[in-house]
């Protein structure tokens, strides 16, 4: 979907939610359901928006990051610690 389409849609679902709005403060329930699932949409629509908005600000082009070069991380010897020897558990009775 092109930016342009994008904002017409979100235009025309404000209005439909402002409309709903106010029959929702009428009291009419039906008129609230669907506030809450036009906002919904509307976020999702959002962000469709930002993702293109963000590629038509770029002019279509995605920019490569470039890499940086990784530090070289100092690795330390561990010492070896002797295990202790097993002692034969002791049988106990009860």
């Amino acid at each position: 979907m092109a930016l342009k389409d994008t904002v017409k849609k979100m235009h025309t679902m404000l209005e439909e939610m402002v409309g709903d709005l106010k029959k929702a403060e009428r009291g009419i329930k039906a008129a609230s359901q669907r506030v809450r699932t036009g906002t919904i949409k509307f976020a999702k629509l959002a962000k469709l928006y930002r993702k293109e908005s963000m590629i038509a600000e770029r002019g279509g082009k995605k920019t490569v990051k470039k890499k940086t070069p990784q530090k070289k991380n100092k690795t330390v010897a561990k010492k070896a610690v002797p295990k202790k020897a097993k002692t034969p558990r002791r049988k106990t009775m009860h």
